[in-house]
C-alpha cells in the first residue's frame, strides 16, 4: 500500500491507473477506522482494480470546535488496517494540502440540507461537500462508497453528483453496528464506560419506532412514544428524532404506498453526539 500525502501525488496516480484501464474505487474517511470502514474497503477492493481511501479531518465540517479538536486521530493504527483490508493508496493530506486558500464557494441543497443534521450543524453540509468535490476531481474513482450511518451525507452526496454530473456510482453500505446495536462510529471511542452502556437505547427506540409503524400505528403517535422511551434515560439528551421520506428527508405525517420512510436519530451522551438511522418501506407495512 502506498502513502500519499500530497493532492499532486494522488492525481498524478489516479491519472496513471486511468491511462492503463484501471477501475478505481474511493471510500472517504476521517479516520479512526472501524469495521464499517473496513467492509467498504473490501467491498471496493473487491468491485475495483484499485482502491483509494482517504483519511482526513475536514475542518470545514465541523461547527463545534471542541468536536473538530477531539475527534479521535490515529492514522499509523489506521494504515496498518487499510493494507490487509484491500487498499492500494492511502491519500492523507495536511489542511494545507486540502485548503491551500480559504474557500469562497458555498454549497446549497435546499431542503435537504435544512432539516435533522443541516439544521442543527449550520454549515456542516457545505464543508462536506467542498471537501468530497475536491476528492473526487483528485481520485476520478469509478465508484465511491459511503456508510448509511451517514444517512442525510449520503443524500447530499447524491445530490452533488447529480448536480455537478460527476461521472461515478455512488455506493451505499448499511450500517454496521457492535454486539448489542450501536452503530459503528469513530465517535463510539470518546464514550465513557457509563455511556457507552447507554449508547445502545439509540438503537432499541429506532427499532421501537419500527415496531410501532409496522403496527400501522399513526406517525405522531409513533414519534411520541419513541420521545417518552427516551426521556426514561436520563444520561441521554435527545436532539432530533425524525421519521422521513428516505430521499427526500423530507418529515412525513402519515405513510403512503408505496414509500420508503428513515428513521432518523442524534442524541448526545454527555459531550458525545451520535446518530443513527433504520429503513422501512412501506409497502411492507
Amino acid at each position: 500500500m502506498e502513502i500519499l500525502q500530497s493532492a499532486a501525488a494522488l492525481q498524478a496516480q489516479t491519472e496513471k491507473w486511468r491511462r492503463e484501464g484501471q477501475r478505481i474505487g474511493l471510500v472517504p474517511t476521517m479516520g479512526a477506522l472501524h469495521d464499517g470502514h473496513l467492509r467498504l474497503v473490501q467491498a471496493a477492493a473487491a468491485e475495483n482494480d484499485v482502491v483509494v481511501v482517504s483519511i482526513f479531518v475536514n475542518p470545514t465540517q465541523f461547527n463545534n470546535p471542541d468536536d473538530f479538536r477531539l475527534y479521535p486521530r490515529l492514522p499509523e493504527a489506521d494504515a496498518a488496517l487499510l493494507g490487509p483490508a484491500g487498499c492500494t493508496a492511502l491519500f492523507l493530506p495536511s489542511v494545507e494540502e486540502m485548503y491551500p486558500e480559504q474557500s469562497k464557494l458555498r454549497f446549497d441543497f435546499g431542503s435537504l440540507e435544512q432539516v435533522m443534521e443541516g439544521a442543527h450543524r449550520p454549515g456542516h453540509f457545505n464543508g462536506v461537500a467542498t471537501v468530497v468535490s475536491k476528492l473526487f476531481h483528485l481520485s476520478r474513482p469509478h465508484r465511491a462508497y459511503f456508510g448509511q450511518k451517514d444517512l442525510q451525507q449520503v443524500a447530499i452526496i447524491r445530490q452533488l453528483v447529480a448536480d455537478l454530473s460527476f461521472d461515478l456510482e455512488l455506493i451505499t453500505f448499511p450500517t454496521v453496528r457492535e454486539a448489542d446495536g450501536l452503530a459503528m462510529s469513530s465517535r463510539n471511542r470518546r464514550l465513557s464506560v457509563e455511556a457507552r452502556k447507554k449508547a445502545p437505547q439509540l438503537y432499541k427506540a429506532l427499532q421501537l419506532g419500527v415496531r410501532l409503524l409496522e403496527e400501522n400505528r399513526p406517525v405522531a403517535s409513533v414519534k411520541n412514544e419513541v420521545l417518552q422511551f427516551l426521556a426514561m434515560e436520563e444520561a441521554i439528551t435527545l436532539e432530533y428524532f425524525e421519521i422521513a421520506d428516505a430521499r427526500t428527508l423530507q418529515t412525513v405525517e402519515e405513510l403512503t404506498q408505496p414509500q420508503e420512510v428513515a428513521l432518523c436519530i442524534a442524541a448526545w451522551l454527555a459531550e458525545v453526539r451520535l446518530i443513527d438511522n433504520l429503513l422501512i418501506s412501506a409497502k411492507s407495512l
